[in-house]
């Protein structure tokens, strides 16, 4: 299992604008500009935490980024989701037509270790990861 490049920008900021929450609105540009992030790249990430109901927006000169919920209702895996879509524990990692017993067991396996790691990305909660 990897995360991907864009959960772990997406993880930045929302622990940037998690901890700058007394600022109201958190710029876009200065999240860019603190871990070094594409400001277009960014900003598709953003996007996408705004389409989870993670993240509210603001257009305008005065516009910007926070927080749509606390950090204490926001989990990892909710993060990890918007950006890279469902975890799934009911991957195939055979397409053999005739499955055995020893694919089979792999397969189990496999898919244990991604809901055990769903389990522990559900209960990690923003406010845990900034404390």
């Amino acid at each position: 299992m990897r995360i991907s490049r864009s959960t772990g920008y997406a993880l930045l900021a929302l622990g940037y604008i998690a901890k700058n929450q007394d600022q109201k609105i958190i710029l876009s540009q200065t999240i860019s500009k603190e871990y070094e992030i594409p400001l277009e790249y960014l900003l598709k990430i953003l996007q996408q935490m705004v389409r989870a109901g993670i993240l509210r927006s603001k257009r305008g000169p005065r516009g910007g980024f926070s927080l749509a919920l606390t950090p204490k209702k926001i989990t990892m895996l909710q993060i990890i989701e918007a950006v890279d879509g469902p975890m799934s524990g009911q991957h195939a990692l055979f397409e053999a037509p005739a499955k055995g017993k020893f694919t089979n067991k792999i397969e189990a396996v496999y898919n244990k270790a991604v809901n055990q790691a769903k389990a522990v990305f559900d209960k990690t909660k923003l406010s845990d990861l900034i404390a």
